[in-house]
């Protein structure tokens, strides 16, 4: 298994710190984010659930929302830890998604509060994905 290094146990850290501030009244199925910025910053996020399901939001997605609404648009990995002594933190496929439209390259961190924790890329977990390459050179069509 690879091992984590300083950065990666930081971000775990934080986003550890993160999930406590999740808010999950439903599911009590508590989930944590730290997002790395390119440039050194550290961005969290919490899951936060809602009485109509699908309009949960997932701590990644949290994360990357958050660091997008402030104006940042590069970040090299995430640690999501999820509340739970069985299993690490992987991202749903929305979540994978979202991750990728901004670093297929990105180191990728899940973990549990036992101390289980496994590393990947976005890549890894969102193979032959559907990015902006796909969008390129093509016209634009709006409707009138």
């Amino acid at each position: 298994m690879e091992e984590m290094t300083k950065t990666d146990k930081r971000l775990v850290d934080k986003a550890t710190a993160a999930l406590r501030q999740a808010y999950a009244p439903y599911s009590e199925f508590r989930v944590g984010a730290a997002l790395l910025t390119e440039d050194g910053e550290i961005v969290t996020g919490c899951n936060v659930e809602n009485a109509s399901y699908g309009l949960t939001n997932c701590a990644e997605r949290t994360a990357i929302f958050k660091a997008v609404s402030d104006g940042v648009r590069k970040f090299t990995s995430i640690a999501i830890v999820v509340d739970t002594t069985e299993g690490v933190g992987a991202p749903c496929g929305a979540c994978r998604q979202v991750l990728n439209e901004f670093n297929a390259d990105m180191r990728v961190i899940m973990a549990n509060t036992a101390g289980d924790y496994k590393i990947s890329s976005v890549s890894e977990l969102l193979p032959d994905s559907f990015g902006a390459n796909y969008l390129e050179n093509r016209e634009i069509v709006r409707p009138e």
